[in-house]
């Protein structure tokens, strides 16, 4: 085990708890949310379209003996991520190719050996990822010990970049482009019986080979290479993807380090409508507190009027064809029919003028919630269509703060027979910590907004935020 750091006993303390041991933890890494926001008044970027600053990828080192887990602890944070802008590069990918001598003797080659990989490769491939390029990626065949010449595997430059191999902690240049390194600890006869099952099936190769070679080759090279490397490791998880609570955590600091900008490559379900000028100048009319109840009104219809326009975009449709005023033939689509909204009583109801004026004729259901802080979760009060359960929702409310309100609204839907699926959230403005509490319930909903803000202060208030919406729409907030 690594050594241990002395000045973060709270830290280790909850990272105990995990079952995961936290060695030489990085202050500059994933697991700094705590210092990082004490320091600064907030606690995410500020969300603006016009800033093209390029950000540095986060580069994620996963390390450990043969057969340790470490693709499938990696396979397990994608997955968790539901992320798109996240890629894993494989250290297994730069094996060099054998040469036809080495091949006449492929029994007495090192494979754990570091001079086995083309370690200046790998670094030129993550410097050009870290940089925002493209790199084409070497395909490795382990039953013929070459590459493909004609294939390689296109990786796209990515906010996160994960690189597994049981040596990439090994040479200090390749450790130096790592933000976060995670070693994966398992049982040594573990490790054998996996290596054995992998190599026998996967490559081809019989067993008695196999355990000649981890004998002779592996278990020294271990002992050698993989095992000291472990000093340089940030965290160190037991039981590699057997150990859920480890991985939750680190997708969780993950999710951290990404921030508000990245929420919907998090949340694929999460959409906020393209910004530009005309859309941050109603912005900042609505949010101005010296601003009149007239043109309040005013430019937040114009703004409810874009999100539920955008919302409506996400329904499903069927192909249509209809004949034009000059005999053409034209093939179109046509709306969803079994539809209806949704408001959270109070402010919730602002919504409903620029949702009929989209929808004729189109049914509203009521829901109010009682709110007191952050605990606000009592139902008072619902009033919905009988066939619910037979259309699409469009949930209304302006502010998704601490995102309680909703997934009880949200809930109350579900039990009504609604699927989650068809339930599209439309608001304002959203919360980062909302948005994470109502997606990570609800995945498979979609949440509609026109963006995202900072965070909740003390007072569970949406910051910057626009106040109390209900009061300053319908004028009692005097």
């Amino acid at each position: 085990m690594g050594p241990v750091q002395e000045e973060t006993t709270a830290i280790d303390y909850v990272m105990e708890a995990a079952s995961a041991h936290f060695s030489g933890l990085r202050f500059d890494g994933l697991l700094t949310s705590a210092s990082s926001s004490s320091s600064s008044p907030r606690a995410f970027p500020t969300p603006t379209p016009l800033d093209n600053t390029p950000k540095q990828p986060f580069v994620i080192g996963v390390s450990g003996g043969t057969a340790s887990g470490k693709t499938t602890v990696c396979d397990m944070i994608i997955q968790q991520l539901h992320d798109h802008r996240v890629v894993g590069v494989n250290q297994d990918s730069f094996y060099r190719g054998l040469t036809a001598e080495e091949m006449t003797r492929v029994h007495e080659y090192n494979f754990d050996h570091p001079d086995a990989f083309d370690t200046e490769q790998l670094l030129e491939c993550v410097e050009k990822l870290k940089s925002g390029l493209s790199v084409q990626v070497p395909i490795y065949d382990f039953r013929t010990h070459q590459r493909c010449s004609d294939s390689f595997r296109q990786v796209n430059a990515s906010d996160v970049i994960i690189l597994e191999g049981i040596l990439v902690f090994h040479d200090a240049r390749v450790r130096n482009l790592m933000s976060m390194k995670i070693f994966v600890d398992t049982d040594a006869d573990v490790r054998l019986a996996r290596r054995i099952r992998r190599d026998t099936v996967e490559r081809g190769r019989d067993i008695n080979s196999v355990i000649e070679q981890y004998a002779k080759f592996v278990k020294p090279a271990f002992d050698d290479f993989v095992l000291p490397s472990k000093k340089y490791a940030d965290v160190i998880i037991p039981r590699g993807g057997d150990n859920h609570v480890a991985i939750d955590l680190i997708v969780q600091h993950i999710r951290t380090k990404l921030g508000q900008h990245d929420l919907c490559k998090i949340y694929p379900n999460v959409y906020v409508i393209q910004s530009t000028f005309q859309i941050r100048g109603m912005h900042t009319l609505i949010r101005d507190k010296e601003i009149s109840k007239h043109d309040f009104v005013f430019y937040s219809d114009r703004l409810i009027r874009l999100v539920v326009e955008h919302g409506l975009g996400h329904l499903p449709f069927t192909e249509k064809q209809i004949v034009t005023p000059t005999g053409s033939v034209y093939t179109g689509v046509d709306f969803c029919k079994k539809l209806c909204g949704v408001s959270i009583i109070r402010s919730g109801e602002s919504m409903e003028n620029a949702l009929r004026a989209c929808c004729k004729g189109i049914k509203i259901g009521k829901i109010l919630i009682h709110r007191d802080g952050d605990n606000g979760k009592q139902l008072i009060y619902e009033k919905l269509p009988k066939d619910i359960s037979e259309r699409h929702v469009l949930l209304l409310d302006p502010v998704l703060a601490t995102g309680n309100s909703a997934n009880q609204a949200i809930e109350l839907l579900i039990q009504k027979g609604v699927p989650e699926s068809h339930i599209i959230f439309l608001n304002l403005i959203s919360a980062p910590e909302g948005i994470h509490c109502v997606c990570k319930r609800f995945p498979s909903l979609k949440i509609v907004t026109s963006e995202i803000d900072l965070m909740l202060n003390e007072e569970f208030r949406v910051t910057p935020g626009l106040g109390e919406f209900g009061d300053r729409y319908f004028g009692t907030d005097d």
